[in-house]
């Protein structure tokens, strides 16, 4: 089985080919914008942690080396505590262009923006440039995600996916989950997957470990949003049963690691493995997309309108409301589930079609609004340490 894609330098293989243009603090966002403003094929990133942030770096090297990005332009105000020649040279070591800007060693803003309009528009030219070649579904990575989760979401949408994962890995993909707070009451029904008894003791450690960084004063690892109780879900534990749905019934092979010093890439080899992570949405996307994933499958049932710069989102949702309010937004319908006119598997399967189609180049429905979100997920080393935690 086969999609089309970009193959890259290093062997992995893009869905999308885009040009990435990073402020690698908060402080050149503006300039990075409109350097990439209006220009096909490119967007701006930033990360909004400051100029000291050191440990955001790792996730905007794995975003950067992503397969789905064809190069990088890396905005940097010229004194940030992140230096930008190792980040280059991070992301030069897998074949992609990469070019850095700096606005004080250029001298003004304005000057910069023209100076980096003229690089990326070279940079695009060249992606442009570049063809779709049929590759193995072997190289494709899957992500997953759930979010505004409700009754429907456990009972359709997450069923759905699961069936579509396990289609994935059987045809020798490779999909990732992360959000390790879904799964607190579920990780016993997932540990009973693992491979071996080491990766056992990593699916009930991702899970233990989440629930210590919320058991705080002033927090709780009970977290359920306003949403999730209209939506008519009582309880973490029925929340996370639903959430599970979506990582189908193969083994999982591993816990892919999340650290401030690096975001561990996914295997080459073909089954399901789980991330190290949040459940905020938006953040979960950009980790998902540093660790390699092509494509993010994601369930709602109350519905989400956003995407993601890098990777494109295929919005499902079981909700028979939802869908006729909202389906300029969602991709897949898979409230048929709930009103009775179609199974788990045939949705599973529309799915699995469906995310196919995008990694050969067809647009979703986030793409075609022009929704690029990107957000750093910031897990303080001082707070870990606190908390006694890796």
């Amino acid at each position: 089985m086969q999609f089309e894609g970009y193959v890259r330098t290093d062997g992995r293989v893009g869905v999308r080919n885009t040009v990435l243009v990073v402020a690698v603090s908060d402080c050149g966002e503006p300039v990075a914008r409109q350097m990439a403003d209006g220009i096909p094929g490119a967007v701006s990133v930033a990360q909004y942690h400051g100029c000291l942030a050191i440990d955001v770096v790792s996730t905007l090297v794995g975003a950067c080396i992503n397969p789905n990005v064809h190069g990088v332009v890396l905005v940097v105000m010229g004194c940030e505590g992140q230096r930008s020649e190792p980040i280059a040279e991070q992301i030069a070591k897998t074949g992609k262009p990469v070019k850095i800007v700096n606005i004080q060693e250029i001298g003004t803003a304005r000057r910069a923006i023209a100076h980096g309009r003229a690089v990326v528009t070279a940079m695009a030219q060249d992606a442009a440039a570049e063809r779709r070649t049929a590759v193995d579904i072997t190289r494709l990575v899957v992500g997953l995600k759930c979010g505004g989760s409700d009754t429907s979401s456990g009972i359709a949408a997450n069923p759905a996916i699961g069936v579509m994962s396990d289609m994935m890995i059987d045809a020798g993909a490779r999909v990732v989950m992360t959000e390790p707070i879904e799964a607190i009451g579920a990780e016993e029904e997932l540990a009973k997957r693992a491979v071996n008894e080491t990766v056992r003791g990593e699916i009930l450690r991702w899970v233990s470990e989440e629930e210590r960084r919320w058991s705080v004063p002033g927090a709780s690892a009970d977290f359920m949003c306003g949403g999730n109780v209209l939506g008519g879900l009582t309880t973490l534990e029925e929340k996370s049963l639903g959430a599970v749905h979506k990582s189908g019934h193969r083994p999982i092979s591993g816990v892919l690691k999340l650290r401030p010093d690096c975001v561990q890439q996914v295997p080459q080899t073909a089954g399901f493995y789980l991330m190290e992570g949040t459940h905020m949405d938006v953040q979960t996307m950009t980790y998902l997309a540093a660790a390699g994933a092509n494509i993010v499958v994601y369930a709602t049932g109350r519905g989400g309108s956003f995407g993601n710069a890098i990777c494109p989102i295929v919005k499902v949702t079981g909700h028979p409301e939802t869908w006729e309010k909202m389906s300029e937004d969602m991709d897949v319908n898979a409230s048929t589930i709930m009103q009775g006119a179609e199974s788990i598997e045939s949705v599973g399967g529309r799915i699995f079609d469906e995310v196919l189609a995008v990694a050969s180049g067809k647009t979703t429905k986030g793409e075609e609004l022009g929704f690029y979100n990107f957000n750093i997920w910031r897990q303080d080393p001082r707070l870990e340490a606190l908390l006694g935690l890796k």
